[in-house]
Protein backbone atom coordinates (compact mmCIF):
# COMPACT_ATOMS: atom_id res chain seq x y z
CA UNK A 1 0.00 0.00 0.00
CA UNK A 2 2.69 2.11 0.90
CA UNK A 3 4.82 1.76 -2.32
CA UNK A 4 0.99 2.22 -4.45
CA UNK A 5 1.26 5.52 -3.02
CA UNK A 6 4.43 6.28 -3.68
CA UNK A 7 4.60 5.50 -7.04
CA UNK A 8 1.41 7.91 -7.39
CA UNK A 9 3.40 10.48 -6.42
CA UNK A 10 5.95 10.35 -8.21
CA UNK A 11 4.19 9.84 -11.33
CA UNK A 12 1.74 12.79 -10.59
CA UNK A 13 5.20 15.29 -10.04
CA UNK A 14 6.44 14.37 -12.90
CA UNK A 15 3.10 14.94 -15.03
CA UNK A 16 3.10 17.98 -13.29
CA UNK A 17 6.46 19.00 -14.29
CA UNK A 18 5.91 18.66 -18.02
CA UNK A 19 8.68 17.31 -19.85
CA UNK A 20 10.34 13.97 -19.76
CA UNK A 21 10.40 12.92 -16.18
CA UNK A 22 11.32 9.53 -15.26
CA UNK A 23 10.03 8.27 -11.82
CA UNK A 24 11.21 5.54 -9.83
CA UNK A 25 10.52 3.85 -7.10
CA UNK A 26 11.80 1.08 -5.06
CA UNK A 27 10.09 -0.46 -2.10
CA UNK A 28 12.22 -1.52 0.76
CA UNK A 29 9.49 -3.75 1.76
CA UNK A 30 10.19 -6.46 -1.02
CA UNK A 31 13.61 -7.80 -1.99
CA UNK A 32 12.60 -8.89 -5.08
CA UNK A 33 10.52 -5.51 -5.78
CA UNK A 34 10.17 -4.41 -9.13
CA UNK A 35 11.28 -0.67 -10.10
CA UNK A 36 8.51 0.71 -11.85
CA UNK A 37 9.04 3.54 -14.58
CA UNK A 38 6.76 6.74 -15.05
CA UNK A 39 7.39 8.67 -18.38
CA UNK A 40 5.78 11.31 -19.97
CA UNK A 41 6.97 12.40 -23.67
CA UNK A 42 7.05 16.26 -24.15
CA UNK A 43 6.10 17.73 -27.25
CA UNK A 44 8.26 20.74 -27.31
CA UNK A 45 11.11 19.13 -29.76
CA UNK A 46 8.81 18.59 -32.70
CA UNK A 47 7.39 22.47 -32.18
CA UNK A 48 11.21 23.33 -32.20
CA UNK A 49 11.58 21.44 -35.45
CA UNK A 50 8.75 23.07 -37.41
CA UNK A 51 11.72 24.24 -39.72
CA UNK A 52 12.35 20.84 -40.67
CA UNK A 53 9.29 20.59 -43.40
CA UNK A 54 11.58 20.24 -46.46
CA UNK A 55 10.96 24.04 -47.51
CA UNK A 56 13.68 26.74 -47.42
CA UNK A 57 13.84 29.63 -45.16
CA UNK A 58 12.24 31.89 -47.52
CA UNK A 59 8.84 29.85 -47.03
CA UNK A 60 8.58 31.66 -44.05
CA UNK A 61 7.26 34.51 -46.34
CA UNK A 62 3.82 32.75 -47.06
CA UNK A 63 2.52 32.16 -43.55
CA UNK A 64 0.12 34.45 -42.50
CA UNK A 65 0.93 36.70 -39.70
CA UNK A 66 4.48 37.42 -41.04
CA UNK A 67 6.10 40.50 -41.59
CA UNK A 68 5.52 41.24 -45.80
CA UNK A 69 8.01 42.94 -47.66
CA UNK A 70 5.93 46.31 -47.01
CA UNK A 71 6.59 46.13 -43.78
CA UNK A 72 10.36 45.31 -43.46
CA UNK A 73 10.81 48.02 -46.19
CA UNK A 74 9.21 50.38 -43.68
CA UNK A 75 10.72 48.99 -40.53
CA UNK A 76 13.96 49.24 -42.63
CA UNK A 77 13.58 52.79 -43.82
CA UNK A 78 12.57 53.81 -40.26
CA UNK A 79 16.12 52.34 -38.86
CA UNK A 80 18.12 53.69 -41.54
CA UNK A 81 16.84 56.46 -43.46
CA UNK A 82 17.11 56.75 -47.28
CA UNK A 83 15.45 54.95 -50.51
CA UNK A 84 14.71 51.54 -49.97
CA UNK A 85 16.02 50.20 -53.69
CA UNK A 86 15.30 46.08 -53.36
CA UNK A 87 13.55 44.30 -50.47
CA UNK A 88 14.44 40.10 -50.91
CA UNK A 89 13.32 37.17 -48.39
CA UNK A 90 16.86 35.28 -48.29
CA UNK A 91 18.63 33.49 -45.50
CA UNK A 92 15.82 33.40 -42.68
CA UNK A 93 14.98 36.95 -43.00
CA UNK A 94 14.33 40.34 -45.01
CA UNK A 95 17.26 41.90 -46.43
CA UNK A 96 16.55 45.78 -48.09
CA UNK A 97 18.83 47.48 -49.88
CA UNK A 98 18.76 51.65 -48.91
CA UNK A 99 20.66 54.17 -50.65
CA UNK A 100 21.73 56.99 -48.30
CA UNK A 101 23.57 60.21 -48.78
CA UNK A 102 26.30 60.49 -51.49
CA UNK A 103 27.36 56.80 -53.44
CA UNK A 104 26.71 55.03 -49.69
CA UNK A 105 24.45 51.77 -49.80
CA UNK A 106 23.38 50.18 -46.32
CA UNK A 107 22.08 46.96 -45.85
CA UNK A 108 19.17 46.33 -43.35
CA UNK A 109 18.09 43.10 -42.42
CA UNK A 110 14.64 42.64 -40.78
CA UNK A 111 13.70 39.86 -39.00
CA UNK A 112 10.44 38.38 -41.06
CA UNK A 113 8.42 36.92 -37.86
CA UNK A 114 9.07 40.22 -36.10
CA UNK A 115 9.83 42.98 -38.20
CA UNK A 116 12.89 43.94 -35.74
CA UNK A 117 15.45 45.75 -37.76
CA UNK A 118 18.19 42.19 -37.01
CA UNK A 119 21.28 44.80 -37.75
CA UNK A 120 23.10 46.68 -40.98
CA UNK A 121 26.57 46.75 -43.29
CA UNK A 122 27.33 49.84 -44.66
CA UNK A 123 28.71 50.12 -48.31
CA UNK A 124 30.33 52.26 -50.98
CA UNK A 125 28.75 51.30 -54.39
CA UNK A 126 29.36 53.23 -57.91
CA UNK A 127 25.94 52.50 -59.16
CA UNK A 128 24.39 55.17 -56.86
CA UNK A 129 24.18 57.94 -59.48
CA UNK A 130 22.14 55.42 -62.56
CA UNK A 131 19.80 54.72 -59.46
CA UNK A 132 18.74 57.85 -58.68
CA UNK A 133 19.08 58.79 -62.33
CA UNK A 134 16.51 56.00 -62.69
CA UNK A 135 13.95 56.93 -59.70
CA UNK A 136 13.89 60.93 -61.18
CA UNK A 137 10.31 61.87 -61.59
CA UNK A 138 8.94 58.60 -59.67
CA UNK A 139 6.42 58.49 -57.83
CA UNK A 140 6.22 54.84 -56.58
CA UNK A 141 8.46 53.74 -53.50
CA UNK A 142 9.33 50.49 -52.88
CA UNK A 143 7.31 49.80 -50.56
CA UNK A 144 4.07 50.89 -52.50
CA UNK A 145 4.87 48.81 -55.46
CA UNK A 146 5.04 45.78 -52.72
CA UNK A 147 1.76 46.61 -51.36
CA UNK A 148 0.51 46.47 -55.20
CA UNK A 149 2.06 43.31 -56.13
CA UNK A 150 0.77 42.16 -52.56
CA UNK A 151 -2.99 41.52 -54.29
CA UNK A 152 -1.01 38.88 -56.59
CA UNK A 153 0.05 36.79 -53.99
CA UNK A 154 2.57 36.94 -51.34
CA UNK A 155 5.91 39.14 -52.01
CA UNK A 156 8.49 37.63 -51.66
CA UNK A 157 11.09 40.00 -53.53
CA UNK A 158 10.83 43.57 -54.83
CA UNK A 159 14.21 45.55 -56.93
CA UNK A 160 14.29 48.15 -58.90
CA UNK A 161 15.27 47.13 -62.92
CA UNK A 162 16.91 50.63 -63.83
CA UNK A 163 17.76 49.16 -67.06
CA UNK A 164 16.86 50.37 -70.60
CA UNK A 165 13.54 51.46 -71.81
CA UNK A 166 11.69 49.13 -69.19
CA UNK A 167 11.93 50.78 -66.37
CA UNK A 168 10.17 49.49 -63.12
CA UNK A 169 9.76 47.29 -60.15
CA UNK A 170 10.12 43.73 -59.90
CA UNK A 171 8.68 41.91 -57.36
CA UNK A 172 8.04 37.94 -57.01
CA UNK A 173 5.04 36.57 -55.51
CA UNK A 174 4.49 32.84 -53.98
CA UNK A 175 1.35 31.30 -54.22
CA UNK A 176 0.31 29.56 -51.32
CA UNK A 177 1.53 26.49 -52.98
CA UNK A 178 4.46 27.70 -53.64
CA UNK A 179 4.46 28.99 -56.98
CA UNK A 180 6.14 31.94 -57.82
CA UNK A 181 5.26 34.58 -60.23
CA UNK A 182 6.78 37.88 -61.98
CA UNK A 183 5.23 40.93 -61.86
CA UNK A 184 6.24 44.41 -63.39
CA UNK A 185 5.36 47.40 -61.21
CA UNK A 186 5.11 50.43 -62.75
CA UNK A 187 7.33 53.61 -61.45
CA UNK A 188 4.54 56.23 -61.71
CA UNK A 189 0.97 54.39 -61.44
CA UNK A 190 2.21 51.08 -59.49
CA UNK A 191 -0.09 49.74 -61.98
CA UNK A 192 0.91 45.53 -62.15
CA UNK A 193 1.49 43.28 -65.16
CA UNK A 194 2.84 39.97 -65.65
CA UNK A 195 6.18 40.23 -66.48
CA UNK A 196 7.27 38.89 -69.44
CA UNK A 197 8.51 35.53 -69.41
CA UNK A 198 12.42 35.28 -70.86
CA UNK A 199 12.66 31.87 -72.04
Amino acid sequence: MKRNIVIAVVTAAALVGGGTATALAVSGDDDDASTPVTRTDDDRDDRDDRSDDGGDDGDRAAAPGDVTAADAIAAALKHTPGTAVSAELDDGSWEIDVLGKGDTWHSVRVDPGTGKVLGSSKDDEDDAAEVRAALKGTSVTAEQAAKAAAAKGTVVSVDLDDDGDDRGWEAETRASGGDGQDWSVGLTTASVTADRDDD
